[in-house]
């Protein structure tokens, strides 16, 4: 269970960065385009990334409540490694694909770990 916490910690935190990196680097052209749509995506992909750290956490501390807030937490995550790679596969960006493609294996494999 300690790799389900860690790897839920670990992206986490890295959905917080990237998305911060984008937006800081202005990095985000839906911002103009498609505000409300890609504002509702990051804040499904911020409140994913939170309750990742918070489930994390919840079960590295030994909470009682940490293993459900975690399962829910990676289900919110196999959703986002679902729909997200469609963006980059329409731009041919196939080394994105494949990093959500390795997120939901280890997603898949936390799961089983925990419950």
């Amino acid at each position: 269970m300690t790799f389900a916490a860690i790897f839920a910690i670990v992206v986490g935190v890295g959905m917080i960065g990237l998305w911060t990196f984008l937006y800081l680097s202005k990095q985000i052209p839906e911002l103009e385009t498609e505000p409300l749509r890609i504002g509702f995506h990051i804040a499904a992909e911020i409140a994913t990334a939170i309750a990742l750290i918070i489930g994390g956490l919840g079960l590295l501390t030994d909470q009682t409540w940490g293993s459900s807030a975690i399962l829910v937490a990676l289900g919110m995550l196999l959703y986002t490694v679902i729909v997200s790679p469609g963006y980059y596969a329409q731009k041919r960006v196939w080394a994105f694909v494949g990093m959500f493609a390795l997120l939901f294996v280890l997603a898949l494999v936390s799961i089983f770990l925990v419950a």
